[in-house]
């Protein structure tokens, strides 16, 4: 017997017949909604990572203090990357009588790779805030650009010609932004932008030059990891290479949290396309017992059964998931123009896997979901055949289910991208499955008690749920999940995005004043109150360099991860504090007492800093500074929120450990658009401080937040659909039984309204499991997810029972009768027929 060309006779029997259309359509939703998620999230996560790239000016920056090796250039247009280079140095520029420390940057033709540069008309005494431009090109030989720091600082304007070096060069324009101007604390001094075919006329860079030689590289995602790959193994210990995860912290934090978002969208639709598949499964598993049973009185084994079923069932699941990848790509096609035309970006071409994962995950929920049913549908007896009173045991089903939880728990993993992330929710809806069937089943024992006496719809319904426990409990744990899903990605996702903006409020701080001397700060506070700023706190700090970890030297070559080679190679920003900041946290050990002496000096470490140089609780670090040496142990590691903008530090050492040693000090305070004039009053008062602009980083944080806003909003519409199948599925799955209960009922004298009102209550009680159980697991699930995953605090959302309750009622109820409306126009003696 040809097992294989049987099945496929029997498919497209089953699919002609129709017995094969509710699983199909579950299994399809279930498939292009993973699919379209997964291209949706993957273009518009390569999206934020591309626009996020403006910050750095390209998709990847390769710095050194020496002259790079034309040949990274030459490979990377090898690769079909886009390349240009540029000079970064400080040095002195003048005008008249009025000189300037200047960050000066020599830029090639193509700069910037990624983001705009833009230009600003002049300041004028009428208005604050004066028209931006975007740059189109770079400044003409000859010519520079130059900030407003500079522009103040010189007393000179546009048209002006200055001194750079050797050469007079004339200023034509007025720099507003730059792409790569928000990463880091690097050339955030007065700047000054031109041309490189000019910097070997300025005479400017002599032997012990303090020189950033810089390389930026664009282009395709894969050939930027390739040629990442193929550099990091030839850079020189001078030499490094970071994109945006190198950056910021803040920017790492946003990213990281926007792809968690979007993972979270994703797992969603999978958690309710495998409870629709799982009601589809079931309902086709019992519809095809009658066949199983004449197979078995003709001769077929239990192998011959078990074979003959999973064939067919590989042959529907790739034949759906094949069709469910083609709705997916049209559909995100569609919704990724919708999109980009919306907030006005273009996103990139999606890669092949979330393909591959739309076609495992309908593999994976369709044999996961009906393996139970089918060891057990070998095992239908032959008797079946003159007795359709003979049920199936379940032996199988535990161990089965348990297979098929186990797969899509994996798969859960896989998708979230995160592995605390993709466990944590699998356990939370685990954990709910069980939470769920045990309430259920007390709560159907509580409605059984009201159950008032008589023929009413309410006794009629409440005695269907009685008799159909089991498969009630089953529906509502379905439903229950399906609406959990769909409630975590509507209300809880509101206040999990509610709380992430709130953690950036309106007025973070958006400037940085660094090299603030000790003498200077009496000055500096009576500075921010005449001009009515609001006192920010200063936090002294202390430059030094990582030299030994236990006793041992550090070595660049103990470290393959090119982020912990940046960090050892760099210099550190120490600072000493008694009292914990406010967005610090700590996750391990303890903060030192100001009334307790410490035989030795203590250091709190930044948790993520230290997990990526391997640092733990006893290490003993030893620190060069300009005064000496000087160790100290780590005995606390703390969680920081990056997104406050506050000033923080990766190191924090004990009051005292570092008072001989010479420290400068760094503050950050708000300043509203309109009223940034001011700092031209604080430069011409503090010359030497430096002021650090990160307003534009803050803009590109909450237009990531944004983004994710609105592309969620849009992946829901998928999910959705999916909890349309689950209920449609769910009612089809007691679809025939209440054929044959319908004729029944209409026998013996029964009219179609009180069938109807009976099912009403029913379907309302399913609705009201479904709902209340929803709403608590969606709670539940919301705070673990904020507290665990995203590591932002989650506020309850107080409607979300009344609105749980309220929709499953609603949307069970209306769906189950028109689900059933089919049912009760058949007329009794042709389904008593069939019945004999």
């Amino acid at each position: 017997m040809n097992m294989i060309r049987l099945s496929s006779r029997m498919l497209l029997r089953d699919w002609r017949a129709g017995e094969l259309h509710i699983l199909t359509l579950a299994l399809v939703i279930a498939v292009s909604g993973v699919a379209t998620v997964g291209f949706f999230s993957d273009r518009v996560q390569k999206a934020l990572v591309r626009e996020s790239n403006q910050l750095l000016g390209g998709d990847l920056l390769v710095t050194s203090d020496s002259p790079l090796l034309p040949a990274y250039a030459e490979h990377a247009r090898k690769l079909e990357l886009e390349t240009t280079s540029l000079t970064r140095f400080p040095s002195m520029i003048s005008f008249e009588d009025n000189n300037l420390l200047t960050g000066i940057k020599a830029v090639a033709p193509g700069y910037p790779l990624r983001g705009v540069l833009k230009l600003a008309d002049p300041p004028n005494d009428d208005t604050a805030i004066r028209p931006v431009r975007i740059a189109h090109g770079i400044p003409r030989p000859g010519a520079v650009w130059i900030d407003e720091k500079v522009m103040t600082g010189l007393k000179v304007t546009v048209g002006d010609k200055i001194e750079v070096g050797a050469m007079e060069m004339t200023v034509t324009a007025l720099v507003a932004s730059e792409p790569d101007h928000s990463v880091g604390f690097v050339s955030m001094n007065p700047r000054l932008l031109m041309n490189e075919e000019d910097l070997a006329a300025t005479q400017l860079i002599q032997p012990g030059s303090r020189v950033s030689y810089q390389l930026l590289v664009a282009g395709d995602e894969a050939r930027v990891a390739k040629f990442r790959r193929w550099l990091d193994d030839r850079l020189a210990p001078n030499e490094r290479v970071e994109g945006i995860q190198d950056a910021r912290p803040e920017i790492r934090s946003a990213l990281d949290r926007a792809s968690k978002f979007l993972s979270l969208a994703a797992l969603a639709s999978v958690v309710v396309a495998a409870a629709a598949v799982a009601l589809a499964t079931r309902r086709f598993i019992q519809r095809h017992l009658d066949g199983c049973a004449v197979m078995r009185c003709l001769g077929a084994t239990e192998s011959d059964l078990m074979r003959l079923y999973l064939y067919y069932f590989v042959m529907l699941g790739t034949a759906a998931s094949l069709l469910g990848c083609v709705f997916a790509g049209l559909a995100q096609e569609v919704l990724s123009h919708w999109l980009a035309e919306l907030i006005g970006i273009r996103l990139p071409l999606p890669t092949a896997l979330p393909a591959m994962q739309g076609m495992l995950t309908g593999l994976v929920l369709l044999l996961g979901f009906s393996l139970p049913p089918l060891l057990n549908l070998r095992q239908v007896p032959a008797l079946r055949v003159i007795r359709r009173d003979l049920e199936l045991t379940n032996v199988h089903s535990l161990a089965g289910y348990g297979f098929g939880l186990a797969m899509l728990s994996t798969l859960f993993i896989w998708k979230a991208g995160s592995l605390m992330l993709g466990i944590m929710i699998m356990l939370g809806f685990l954990l709910a499955i069980v939470l769920f069937g045990l309430f259920g089943l007390l709560l159907i024992r509580l409605f059984l008690l009201a159950r008032p006496q008589g023929s009413s719809p309410w006794s009629y319904g409440l005695a269907n749920i009685r008799r159909r426990a089991i498969p009630s409990l089953v529906q509502a744990t379905a439903l229950g999940l399906g609406l959990m899903a769909l409630l975590t990605l509507t209300l809880t996702r509101n206040d999990l995005l509610q709380d992430w903006q709130s953690r950036l409020p309106e007025e973070a701080p958006n400037r940085f004043l660094v090299n603030i001397q000790p003498d200077q700060q009496a000055a500096l506070m009576t500075f921010f109150d005449e001009h009515a700023i609001v006192r920010p706190e200063i936090f002294p700090m202390v430059r030094a360099r990582l030299m030994k970890i236990n006793d041992r030297a550090v070595s660049l070559e103990d470290y393959p991860d090119p982020r912990a080679k940046q960090l050892v190679n760099r210099e550190f920003n120490l600072s000493w504090t008694d009292t914990l900041q406010q967005d610090n946290e700590i996750v391990a050990g303890h903060w030192w007492k100001a009334d307790v002496i410490s035989s030795e000096p203590e250091l709190s470490m930044e948790v993520e800093f230290a997990q990526t140089l391997g640092l733990k609780l006893g290490d003993r670090l030893t620190f060069y500074t300009g005064g000496g040496d000087f160790s100290a142990t780590i005995t606390s590691l703390r969680q920081v929120d990056w997104d406050t903008f506050q000033v923080n530090f990766f190191a924090v050492v004990r009051p005292g450990v570092l008072d001989n040693y010479p420290a400068s000090y760094v503050t950050s305070f708000y300043l509203p658009p309109e009223r940034a004039r001011i700092l031209q009053d604080l430069v011409r008062a503090f010359p030497n401080i430096l002021i650090i602009d990160v307003a534009s980083v803050i803009e590109r944080v909450q237009s990531m937040i944004e983004q994710v806003t609105r592309a969620i909003e849009f992946v829901f519409l998928f999910t959705l659909l999916a909890g349309f199948a689950v209920m449609y599925a769910a009612i089809a799955s007691t679809q025939d039984e209440r054929i044959y209960e319908a004729a029944i009922f209409r026998t013996l004298g029964a009219r179609k309204q009180q069938l109807a009102r009976a099912w009403a209550v029913e379907f309302a009680i399913l609705g009201a499991l479904a709902g209340f159980f929803a709403a608590a697991g969606a709670s539940v699930l919301g705070y673990l997810i904020g507290k665990y995953a995203l590591h932002i605090t989650y506020t309850p959302n107080i409607w979300i029972g009344l609105v749980g309750i309220l929709v499953g009622v609603v949307g069970v109820t209306v769906v189950g009768l028109l689900g059933t409306r089919a049912t009760l126009s058949e007329p009794p003696l042709l389904t008593l027929k069939k019945i004999a």
